[in-house]
């Protein structure tokens, strides 16, 4: 090799080596600024995990995932089951939400019937027990400073005309409501996909029961993962109905898993709900895609990705 080949690839060599450290630089500098997204960044909208989502990264104490969950950047939970719960415990959860400035999301007015013996029916006993454990729920809201429960009304009642159905809904609502309205709480109604039997099936059917219950107290809870699956058109059906929508849930499509596993574009959806103004709650009622430590940090990597839409 002659002398000006060898200073040319000597320099092309150096060029290399400079030029693989300054990309591991960049790269070194885009992993630390990820880590720091993860560390303690609030998110645009306001993500509420659950019980047991964390819980290989926090330990199976509740107070504690809670605690790790605030670490992570989120500023709500959910708590469905939170009115079963002894009262301490109520207590304790609703303490620790007050100290870290977190918000309770929505947990259940749950009156043991397992939504089969219905509202629909019309039948005193049913709406009796539900007037009784929607008062239960004012109760356990105060000590969590909630402001929505999740109602449903139950399955179809086949022995009666839909009319007649649809009317013993609206006044079993009202019921609810009447309890509801004087602490400023918000019963919302969630339309599932679970099957065919749930009587409230599209958001247009929720829509039409909060419009004749006509009530500050009764309002939309739009599952997105329930509405993919039974209408689809999210958007369109979220803006046609948006007045009477007061709370969100998560979950992708197929699995209901965190977003990112399935068909749903959460990207845009997050966006268009930030540019409405929504300022609630989003539910993360899904499962992990991805089991332990490694599942749980991807869970917070997928919401990391699909805030990011600034």
């Amino acid at each position: 090799m002659n002398r000006i080949d060898f200073l040319k690839n000597s320099l092309a060599g150096a060029a290399a080596i400079v030029a693989g450290s300054s990309l591991d630089v960049l790269a070194s500098s885009k992993n630390a600024e990820t880590d720091g997204l993860a560390a303690g960044k609030t998110f645009n909208l306001d993500y509420a995990p659950h019980q047991g989502m964390f819980k290989n990264s926090a330990g199976d104490d509740f107070l504690d995932q809670i605690r790790f969950m605030y670490d992570q950047g989120f500023r709500s939970i959910e708590d469905n089951g939170y009115l079963k719960r002894p009262v301490e415990e109520q207590s304790k959860i609703g303490d620790l939400l007050a100290k870290l400035g977190m918000r309770m999301g929505v947990f259940v007015v749950d009156s043991g019937d397992n939504w089969k013996t219905s509202l629909t029916t019309g039948k005193k006993e049913f709406k009796d027990n539900f007037v009784d454990t929607c008062k239960r729920s004012v109760e356990a809201a105060k000590r969590c400073n909630a402001k929505w429960l999740t109602v449903v009304p139950g399955f179809y009642e086949r022995k009666l005309p839909y009319g007649n159905q649809f009317a013993n809904v609206i006044d079993a609502m009202r019921a609810g409501a009447e309890v509801f309205e004087p602490h400023g709480l918000v019963m919302v109604l969630e339309t599932l996909s679970d099957t065919p039997e749930l009587f409230l099936q599209q958001t247009h059917e929720t829509y039409a029961v909060c419009k004749a219950v006509n009530s500050t107290s009764c309002k939309i809870l739009y599952d997105i993962y329930h509405m993919q699956k039974t209408e689809g058109q999210l958007i369109v059906n979220m803006d046609r109905c948006w007045d009477e929508i007061a709370y969100i849930q998560i979950g992708d499509n197929p699995g209901r898993k965190e977003p990112t596993t399935g068909e749903i574009n959460y990207k845009n959806l997050f966006k268009h709900l930030y540019e409405k103004g929504y300022k609630g709650v989003m539910g993360m009622e899904h499962g992990n895609s991805q089991p332990g430590k490694a599942g749980e940090m991807r869970v917070i990597q997928a919401y990391r990705e699909v805030d990011n839409f600034l």
